[in-house]
């Protein structure tokens, strides 16, 4: 594909779009799209085999993602309980000043 292609926003002003904010959105994943072609082609030029080192790196990546969405999940936890919490004791301080 020509890069000149991807430095005007063919959807910008589309009559079709409600915003113009969509014509950035679908520009963005056009060029994503665009990218992962490209890496996909290279990764297939390369060899037949996968990388091992990027192997690797992925599965480093994965672990990290995982713990962050395991503190993300305790973080999630812990408010929910202290808001649980605030909410009872504010209701024994209510039926107590009653």
């Amino acid at each position: 594909m020509d890069d000149a292609v991807y430095t005007v926003n063919p959807y910008a002003g589309h009559p079709q779009l409600a915003s113009p904010l969509e014509g950035e959105v679908l520009w963005e994943y056009a060029k994503l799209a665009r990218t992962i072609r490209r890496v996909d082609t290279l990764a297939k030029q390369s060899s037949q085999t996968p990388n091992d080192a990027l192997l690797a790196e992925l599965r480093s990546l994965e672990r990290k993602m995982g713990l962050v969405l395991t503190l993300f999940k305790a973080s999630v936890w812990s408010v929910i309980t202290e808001t649980e919490a605030q909410a009872e004791d504010a209701e024994r301080d209510a039926e107590r000043d009653a």
